[in-house]
């Protein structure tokens, strides 16, 4: 998964004042009672610790290399994965008759080099340490020869909000420059500047919409016809430091293949602020004043009498993956589903590194995908089925950008209309009970309310997301089908720690983060407790129980960007 920093303490302070849910109503206490009915009880315990950790012992073994999408490793994976859906007699997800989904992918390896005129000189810029850029086109080779460059603010275009930073500037052939995150519009009273006093109407104040998204930079970049984009990073506003933004470009990436990739923005990357000011003060103008001109709705994009010239060599090869797909058929509602995810994959091993090559990807992800797994044997242990069908999708490449889920949900095997919700899975509990579960994303659709509902009747808690500005929201699985929109619930590893001093969770938490995330030492550790995994399951499988049951499925709330879509698509 990409790193969501460790939760911070604060969390704890506002999880007993975070927003609550309406009141349920008669028809949704009745259908709550149906979760914790003697069948639905007994299904529950087939989730167990022991089963958890068997389940994490094979997939994070160095047999499995890493689980690396492309590799030996994804064979002896995706092998596994079926071995077990069929030994539990799931149906093939597949409406082919088999338990894969075939996932094409892309690999770009980027070589750039660039320059900007600015000012009657020629301002060099060195790659990956002042920026990083890729091409998406499927050609070798991408040119851009001496395009103006504009500064667009933060880039984006918000109708709902009254937003649009390009006005009627024509950007069409031009490398545009625009800023990390949403609009940092202050609070009426608020100096500008002031991340903690942020107006709440607009882009959902400190909370991150998805115009804040790189990713939507450079879907606007391409609608608006730029040549190039490059993005100012800031480590606060973006959520991490430009390291990592320089190890991902620097290496191969993977995307899904398009038939519109030649109508994408020709180059597209991330400049870093130091360099950005360089060329802000060359061509005569303040980044600074700038900044605080764009948390205006009067902004106007800003020429700067520069000229930029890139040239983006790229290696390209295909990749084909895998999704696993198992099904239990539904009874009256089984032409509709609920959706299960957790990711497989992994980074898979450097062959270059001394010593232990293999990243084993215990927490991440093989406790999500054994979680799925237990799911799938709580479910089929369930009698009468459920009305709804209910999926179990292990995807590939999510290390890679969601790749696996981006695919699924743009090549849905089973109509999105007709899928209820996914519920996704990106590191399981391995450290004791806790109080609480983490809902990333709080009160973006209906599903918080259900999944609250059950922690009540477990005497347990919801956690809000005590950084929401860094959207982490949009940095898992279920994001790709939030974003065609499907109503999604993506839970995190509570820090109320049971039994344990205040902060308990919240260190072990860091101590992962900086020991073992992301390095081959993230293996099967000694002590691991996988008793508040569990608790966290049985909670899931409760929620999508439930979500199964009910007649009406679940909605998302007025204000949340996926809205619009879910409504066009059940019209």
């Amino acid at each position: 998964m990409p790193r969501h920093h460790a939760v911070l303490l604060a969390a704890l302070l506002v999880g007993a004042c975070s927003k609550t849910s309406d009141s349920p109503s008669a028809a949704g206490a009745a259908s709550d009672s149906a979760a914790t009915a003697p069948n639905v009880a007994s299904a529950a315990q087939a989730i167990t610790a022991q089963g958890l950790l068997a389940h994490v012992k094979d997939l994070a073994a160095d047999s499995m290399e890493g689980r690396g999408p492309g590799t030996p490793g994804e064979d002896k994976t995706v092998a596994y994965l079926t071995r077990q859906f069929q030994s539990l007699g799931l149906a093939p997800g597949n409406p082919d008759g088999t338990y894969v989904q075939n996932v094409d992918l892309v690999g770009y390896t980027s070589r750039p080099t660039a320059s900007i005129a600015v000012a009657g000189k020629t301002m060099a810029l060195r790659f990956p340490d002042d920026y990083v850029l890729n091409s998406r086109h499927d050609r070798p080779e991408t040119r851009i020869d001496a395009s103006d460059v504009v500064f667009v603010g933060y880039g984006v275009v918000a109708p709902e909000y009254g937003w649009d930073d390009y006005k009627d500037v024509d950007v069409r052939g031009k490398t545009i420059v625009m800023l990390v995150n949403d609009p940092a519009v202050p609070a009426p009273g608020a100096p500008l500047g002031d991340m903690e006093r942020l107006d709440s109407t607009m882009f959902h104040g400190k909370a991150m919409t998805y115009y804040g998204r790189w990713t939507y930079k450079y879907e606007i970049a391409t609608q608006k016809g730029a040549a190039a984009v490059l993005i100012v990073h800031e480590t606060g506003p973006a959520g991490y430091p430009y390291e990592v933004v320089k190890g991902s470009y620097a290496a191969e990436q993977f995307d899904v293949p398009s038939p519109d990739a030649e109508k994408r923005v020709g180059a597209e990357g991330w400049i870093t602020v130091d360099k950005a000011r360089e060329l802000f003060a060359a061509a005569g103008q303040n980044l600074d004043s700038l900044k605080a001109a764009a948390t205006r709705k009067d902004f106007r994009p800003v020429a700067l009498n520069a000229k930029a010239t890139f040239d983006v060599k790229i290696a390209v090869r295909r990749v084909r993956s895998k999704n696993v797909v198992a099904k239990l058929e539904g009874t009256d509602r089984k032409d509709e589903y609920v959706i299960y995810t957790a990711h497989w994959d992994h980074l898979g091993r450097d062959t270059t590194a001394q010593g232990d090559q293999i990243f084993n990807g215990a927490l991440d992800n093989a406790t999500g995908t054994a979680g799925l797994l237990e799911l799938a044997k709580a479910f089929k242990g369930l009698q009468p089925a459920p009305r709804r069908s209910i999926l179990f999708v292990s995807v590939t490449g999510e290390e890679k950008g969601l790749l696996g889920a981006k695919y699924y949900a743009t090549h849905p095997l089973y109509p999105l209309a007709k899928t209820a919700a996914d519920i996704n899975m990106d590191e399981l509990n391995p450290w004791g009970r806790t109080r609480d579960m983490i809902v990333i994303g709080l009160g973006n659709s209906t599903l918080d309310d259900v999944l609250r509902r059950v922690l009540t009747a477990d005497g347990r808690t919801i956690t809000p997301d005590a950084e929401p500005q860094k959207g982490f929201y949009y940095r898992s699985d279920h994001f790709e089908f939030a974003k065609q929109g499907v109503p999604a619930l993506y839970t995190e590893i509570g820090v109320d720690a049971v039994g344990q001093p205040a902060g308990t969770g919240l260190k072990r938490r860091q101590t992962f983060d900086e020991t073992d995330y992301h390095k081959p030492s993230d293996d099967v550790k000694p002590g691991w407790d996988f008793a508040g995994a569990v608790d966290d399951l049985r909670a899931l499988f409760r929620v999508g129980y439930l979500v199964a049951q009910q007649d009406a499925m679940p909605t998302w709330k007025p204000g949340t960007e996926f809205k619009a879509k879910r409504d066009s698509m059940m019209r």
